[in-house]
């Protein structure tokens, strides 16, 4: 007994409808596979089913725009028209937002100005000047951060400065020459302090006689750099 002749009719169920799509869309690409095997034919299908799913097959040994380029070729219709035009339009489209923008560019530079009425001028102004606190505002973060940095750096080169005089104060005077507190103005500031490094000191040269050990010497006092590595002297 032979099958009943089904009516041609969208399925409304949703799953028998799909269920139907699936076996027949795996039907038409074998068929389709069958008699490019058997006829030598060249067959390219493309389908999408209605939840927008692709399903392609092609021929081995060609691709689907040679099929297309022969199909416009013997129907004399052109299936890019249509693109071409929409690519056209977005074409033009482009260039004209790169023209305005040129243009935008060229008036907060100055130029360009001669087309503007007043009221686009005092858009451009404002325009301008709330750039100019941004930018103003990016400066000062900047300048804060730089502030911020220096200032560490200072308080390191300050505690380095109180552990050098600390390390200074618990040694033995020498005799002859003893370590003095009151470095000279250079030795002051905390930049030089950590130029120098923690071997620099300061040295006060006393007289071995005598008879000179009452004399003054003011400003004149004689001090001595001694580098601890190298052993050098510096006046």
């Amino acid at each position: 007994m032979g099958r009943g002749k089904i009516e041609i009719k969208k399925i409304e169920n949703p799953t028998s409808r799909q269920v139907t799509y699936s076996k027949r869309r795996t039907g038409i690409m074998k068929k389709a596979k069958e008699i490019t095997v058997l006829c030598d034919a060249q067959v390219a299908i493309v389908m999408f089913s209605n939840t927008q799913k692709l399903a392609e097959y092609c021929s081995p040994n060609t691709d689907l725009k040679k099929i297309f380029d022969r199909y416009q070729q013997t129907t004399q219709i052109d299936l890019w028209s249509s693109q071409y035009d929409k690519m056209q339009t977005t074409l033009n489209h482009l260039k004209e937002i790169n023209r305005n923008l040129r243009k935008e560019i060229r008036q907060r530079i100055g130029e360009d100005l001669d087309g503007m009425d007043i009221h686009e001028l005092r858009g451009l102004e404002q325009n301008l000047d709330e750039t100019l606190k941004v930018v103003r505002l990016r400066k000062i973060h900047k300048i804060s951060t730089q502030i911020n940095t220096w200032t560490k750096k200072c308080k390191s080169a300050v505690e380095l400065r109180s552990q050098f005089k600390h390390s200074l104060g618990m040694r033995d005077e020498h005799p002859i020459y003893g370590f003095v507190d009151n470095y000279p103005s250079s030795y002051e500031s905390p930049v030089a302090l950590a130029n120098a490094g923690p071997h620099m000191y300061a040295l006060r040269v006393q007289p071995s006689q005598p008879n000179l050990h009452g004399m003054e010497y003011g400003s004149q006092d004689l001090r001595l750099a001694f580098d601890h590595h190298s052993g050098d002297s510096k006046p």
